[in-house]
């Protein structure tokens, strides 16, 4: 008997938020975690930028102790005027090097977190460092491993109305971003049709569809709407540009660091 969300068969696979994960990692040499809005994308600017990243789920109490006990300043609100930065991928354009920043994020982080605490390193996708993250995944490929794509999704408010706090809500700017990167993939390795998963192609075919118009397309995503309602289409529009980081953030040691760096 097969088992729910099992891709075995396959050497590349997607799925969706902590759900798929639990059930996909294992089975995978690598895990690839995309929150494009704005998690992974905050991310991706960050490590290009020379900054360490460390996830943290929600921003707390808990996360400023840990703040100080690593020697990190906590991102704050972007609505905040006394925090220069945030998970905001347009303003963490101007980090310095060598920062060490405590990002909260009840999606994209928690879920990086729960790769690290199995043991694995997992790696931060999105969609503007979709080709270099394709090119590590494919050699990852030749020599015989295999790779899942999770896409981070959205959480719905759970019965006492707390936000990020009930079930998954896929959401669409994850399925492009995970797409990119499996096509990215499919373009380095060359790879057939056979070795990815129903899932993973269905993936890959979104983005290729939204190709052509990837700020349009995250600009009208719930996700997105959201962020323009804030006035911050600058976040959607970073997110937007494919390719544009040619960083792979991997969490070792409890922070996101540049792969080889």
């Amino acid at each position: 008997m097969v088992d729910v969300g099992e891709q075995r068969p396959f050497r590349v696979r997607f799925g969706w938020g902590g759900e798929d994960l639990a059930v996909l990692a294992p089975d995978s040499d690598t895990v690839v975690i995309v929150d494009v809005l704005r998690f992974t994308t905050a991310v991706s600017v960050a490590v290009s930028r020379g900054a360490q990243v460390l996830p943290w789920r929600w921003r707390d109490a808990a996360a400023a102790s840990f703040a100080a006990q690593q020697g990190a300043v906590l991102a704050g609100r972007r609505e905040d005027p006394t925090s220069p930065w945030s998970l905001s991928p347009a303003a963490l354009a101007r980090i310095p090097a060598g920062t060490r920043l405590v990002l909260p994020s009840p999606n994209g982080a928690t879920l990086s977190a729960a790769v690290a605490d199995s043991g694995a390193a997992p790696v931060a996708g999105c969609l503007r460092n979709a080709a270099a993250v394709g090119t590590v995944l494919a050699a990852d490929l030749a020599a015989g491993r295999s790779v899942v794509v999770i896409a981070a999704g959205e959480r719905w408010p759970d019965p006492d109305g707390r936000e990020h706090r009930g079930p998954l809500r896929p959401a669409v700017e994850d399925l492009l971003g995970a797409g990119a990167i499996i096509a990215r993939t499919v373009e380095a390795g060359a790879l057939p049709r056979a070795r990815l998963s129903p899932e993973a192609r269905a993936a890959l075919a979104a983005f290729r569809a939204a190709e052509p118009e990837l700020h349009d397309e995250l600009r009208a995503s719930v996700s997105g709407r959201e962020l323009l309602a804030l006035g911050w289409d600058d976040d959607v529009a970073s997110a937007a540009q494919l390719d544009a980081d040619a960083v792979v953030p991997v969490l070792r040691d409890g922070a996101f660091t540049a792969l080889g760096g």
